[in-house]
C-alpha cells in the first residue's frame, strides 16, 4: 500500500467514525441524562475515558509528562472543547430533543470555517462559502425561533447548546494552530482527564451527587459515550484537526444531525414541526456550500 492510498483509508476511516459514532450520540446522551445528572453523568465519562486513552499512549512510549506550555494548551482544550462544549450540551439534552440538539450543533461548521480564516494555518472565505453561512443563520434562526413566544425555558436550552458549539469551535482552531509536544494520543486523553474533573467539579458544585443513582439504563449510555464517543471519536476528530482543512472536517455537521434525527423519531418518538424541517434543509444547504469537499493530497509522510 503506497503512503497515499495509506493516508486515504485513514482518513475515510476517521470521518466515518465522527460520522456514525456521533450523530449516535445525541440519541445516548438524551437517554442518559434523563436517568444521571448531566454534569457528572459527562464528568465521570470523560474521566474514565481520558484515563483509559492516556494509559494506552503511555503503553506506546508515548511521553505523558507536561511542562508549562503542554498545561496551558491541555488546560484550554479541557475547557473549551470538554467542559463548555460538551456540558452545555449535556444540560440542554434535558429539554431539547436530539434531534433538534443535532441540528442546533450544525453551527459548529460555521464556527469553525470562519475562525479557520485566522491563525498560521489560516484558510479564506470564498463567495460560496459566505453565502453558504448566511444560509446556515437563517436555518439555525428558523430552528430556535420560539413558536409559543419567547420564555427562558424554550429559548435558554437551545442557547446553551449555541454557545457550546461556540466553545468547540475556537477548542478545534485552537488545536489546529498550536505548536503541540504531546503524542495526539496522549493529548487527547490528558485533555479528557482534564475536562472531565472540571464537569465533576461542577456537577458536585451544584449538588448533583444527591441524585445520582446506579440505573442500568444511564450506566449502559455512560459506557457506550464513553468507550465509542469520548474514546475513539474523538481520538478520530483530533487525527482530521492535524491533517485535513477545517472546513472538510467540518462536514461531520451535515451528517450528524441526519443520523441524529432518524434515531430520535425510531427510537424515542421525536418529530419536527415543518418550519423545523424547513429550517434543517436551510442549514444543510449551507452547510454543504461551506464544506463541499476538495482534492485531498497526501502529507508528504504519513501522519
Amino acid at each position: 500500500m503506497t503512503v497515499e492510498t495509506a493516508f486515504r483509508t485513514r482518513m475515510i476511516v476517521c470521518f466515518a467514525i465522527i460520522y456514525v459514532v456521533w450523530g449516535s450520540s445525541y440519541l445516548a446522551t438524551s437517554v442518559g441524562v434523563h436517568h444521571l445528572p448531566p454534569f457528572l453523568f459527562a464528568g465521570v465519562r470523560f474521566i474514565i475515558a481520558g484515563a483509559a486513552l492516556t494509559a494506552i499512549a503511555r503503553l506506546r512510549g508515548a511521553r505523558i509528562s507536561i511542562g508549562a506550555t503542554d498545561a496551558k494548551q491541555l488546560f484550554v482544550m479541557a475547557l473549551l472543547s470538554i467542559a463548555v462544549s460538551n456540558g452545555f450540551n449535556v444540560w440542554a439534552l434535558q429539554w431539547v430533543p436530539s434531534g433538534q440538539a443535532a441540528l442546533l450543533n450544525v453551527t459548529s461548521s460555521f464556527w469553525i470555517a470562519i475562525l479557520g480564516l485566522y491563525g498560521a494555518r489560516g484558510q479564506p472565505i470564498d463567495r460560496r462559502t459566505g453565502i453558504g453561512l448566511a444560509l446556515g443563520f437563517l436555518g439555525t434562526l428558523a430552528i430556535v425561533w420560539p413558536r409559543e413566544g419567547f420564555s427562558t425555558a424554550n429559548v435558554a436550552p437551545q442557547l446553551g447548546i449555541l454557545l457550546g458549539c461556540m466553545g468547540w469551535a475556537v477548542g478545534t482552531i485552537y488545536f489546529r494552530n498550536a505548536e503541540k509536544s504531546l503524542d495526539i494520543l496522549a493529548f487527547t486523553g490528558l485533555q479528557m482527564l482534564g475536562g472531565g474533573a472540571l464537569l465533576t467539579v461542577l456537577g458536585f458544585g451544584v449538588g448533583e451527587h444527591h441524585q445520582w443513582s446506579w440505573s442500568p439504563t444511564g450506566l449502559l449510555t455512560l459506557a457506550y459515550l464513553t468507550v465509542f464517543s469520548s474514546g475513539l471519536a474523538y481520538t478520530a476528530y483530533a487525527w482530521l484537526t492535524q491533517h485535513t482543512a477545517p472546513a472538510r472536517v467540518a462536514t461531520y455537521g451535515y451528517v450528524n444531525p441526519a443520523i441524529a434525527t432518524l434515531l430520535g423519531w425510531w427510537v424515542l418518538n421525536e418529530q419536527l414541526s415543518g418550519v423545523e424541517l424547513a429550517g434543517m434543509a436551510v442549514i444543510l444547504a449551507g452547510v454543504v456550500l461551506v464544506n463541499w469537499p476538495e482534492e485531498v493530497s497526501a502529507p508528504e509522510s504519513p501522519g
